[in-house]
């Protein structure tokens, strides 16, 4: 169930609410007036959240690369790298 706090109480009692934040990992929601306004969360839970969209992009950008066929075998992709740097193929 997602914690619903008012502006009036973001305003008197930010500790209180931030603590919560903190312990929860869980987003905050916020309302003014008694509609949804805001979303609040700790730095680490924004950072993780984040990150999981980055994460998601790339995996996006991958798929989206193999069905417009912009991609290449491994062993192909790895002969280019090799030969681009100019470095000896040690694998037995």
């Amino acid at each position: 169930m997602p914690t619903i706090k008012s502006s009036t109480d973001l305003r008197n009692h930010y500790n209180e609410i931030s603590t919560l934040c903190h312990e929860t990992n869980e987003p905050v929601y916020i309302t003014k007036n008694g509609k949804g306004d805001l979303v609040i969360m700790s730095m680490e839970t924004y950072d993780e959240l984040f990150g999981k969209f980055e994460l998601y992009k790339l995996i996006q950008d991958g798929i989206d690369d193999v069905n417009e066929d912009r991609s290449s075998a491994a062993d192909e992709a790895m002969k280019r790298l090799l030969d681009k740097y100019k470095i000896e193929d040690n694998r037995a």
